[in-house]
């Protein structure tokens, strides 16, 4: 067990260039966010291990940003911390999720749509393989949201794996696993599953 609410039991293999979605309990904490921040490596499991390979992209479901700097300056300190030669991936992604108007201007500033849009190009600026996200749709208008799913399919058919985890489950036509994160139990199936 990890923690005290997180799931036992689940080997977390993903073939390369996949959809899954974990949605859990509405209304209650089933550990989601501290199982992403393990599989992140953001926390440690108080037993077993978790093996990671490749580059990761984590999207915490509440944007970690510094409200003093503007869009431009988030990409270019991410560009340096990720060692990147160019932040022309990162333009692109700002392009597909509208947020390229507001390079400019300071996180603080942005309405909370925008600043979820900011925390998904920090994410994914970097081109990871494995994707890890957390509510990453949180605050999008229904444009963006259906351009999120857009640029998550193409990812996807270029060999990303991606995690999604949210309490919305009328996107299932979308996923190729579906996981229940209930009691600490992560469970194959259909939200409603037993």
């Amino acid at each position: 067990m990890i923690g005290r609410r997180t799931p036992v039991g689940h080997s977390g293999a993903q073939a390369a260039g996949g959809f899954i979605e974990r949605p859990v309990d509405s209304g209650r904490e089933a550990g989601k966010t501290t199982l992403l921040r393990i599989l992140a490596g953001e926390l440690r499991p108080e037993h077993g291990t978790v093996h990671r390979s490749g580059r990761f992209g984590y999207c915490p479901q509440h944007a970690v940003l510094n409200d003093a700097l503007t869009v431009r300056q988030h990409l270019r300190l991410f560009e340096k911390a990720f060692r990147l030669p160019h932040l022309r991936h990162a333009e692109e992604i700002m392009s597909v999720l509208g947020l390229t108007a507001h390079v400019d201007e300071r996180a603080g500033e942005l309405s909370g749509g925008t600043r979820q849009k900011l925390n998904l190009t920090l994410a994914l600026m970097h081109d990871p393989r494995v994707l890890l996200l957390d509510e990453p749709y949180q605050g999008f208008d229904w444009d963006t949201y259906r351009r999120f799913w857009e640029l998550a399919a193409q990812l996807r058919d270029t060999g990303r794996s991606i995690l999604v985890v949210s309490h919305l489950a009328y996107d299932t036509d979308r996923l190729d696993e579906m996981w229940t994160l209930s009691n600490g139990l992560l469970r194959p199936g259909p939200v409603n599953a037993p």
